[in-house]
């Protein structure tokens, strides 16, 4: 893919994180122009639980709801996870025959063969969840593309980040408000 257009899409993505504090609105939109910019079959962003055990769907294009829905990864039996959750990006030329890999027959019969995942972090250097980015054939991703990815990775958790401390400040804004409320009203 050419350099240009690769940063005419992160200009696209800095803007979407930036119209909206809604993580569901904000990430959906950078899945679609991640699968769209890397002509990539699909895009899959999955989060951390609050335990850290599990990663959960949180959102994707290009691929089915049946392959979405296929549930949550448990990083213990995700050796692929781990890695990426260590902070490594990790490139699988054939998801359908990686050991690394935990769900090889549901990709064949959605049609994913190559893969690359990039860390999504937040709060300087703190991963809290992946990228993924599936080809439908075999395909080696250059450095280039390597790197758009996980710049997007990067805007990710800065969008995520941002959506929670302006959750947090309208939390903390209303129960203000209300303690104000009550001592007046006293």
């Amino acid at each position: 893919m050419e350099s240009k257009a690769l940063y005419k899409t992160i200009y696209k993505i800095a803007k979407v994180v930036n119209s909206s504090l809604e993580p569901k609105v904000v990430l959906g939109q950078i899945v679609e122009q991640v699968a769209k910019a890397m002509g990539a079959k699909g895009c899959f962003i999955r989060l951390l639980d609050r335990s850290g055990t599990i990663l959960k769907p949180d959102a994707y294009y290009g691929l089915s709801e049946r392959y979405a829905a296929k549930g949550p990864v448990e990083v213990a039996k995700s050796k692929l996870d781990q890695t990426v959750l260590e902070g490594n990006s990790i490139y699988i030329a054939d998801v359908r025959s990686d050991s690394r890999f935990q769900y090889p027959q549901q990709a064949s019969e959605e049609g994913l063969v190559s893969l690359v995942v990039v860390p999504l972090t937040a709060h300087g250097n703190k991963v809290i969840g992946v990228l993924r980015v599936y080809a439908a054939e075999t395909r080696t991703f250059t450095e280039d593309e390597l790197e758009f990815i996980s710049c997007i990775a990067n805007l990710c958790g800065i969008a995520l980040e941002n959506a929670r401390m302006f959750h947090a400040l309208k939390r903390a804004s209303e129960l203000a408000n209300a303690y104000v409320y009550q001592v007046f009203e006293d």
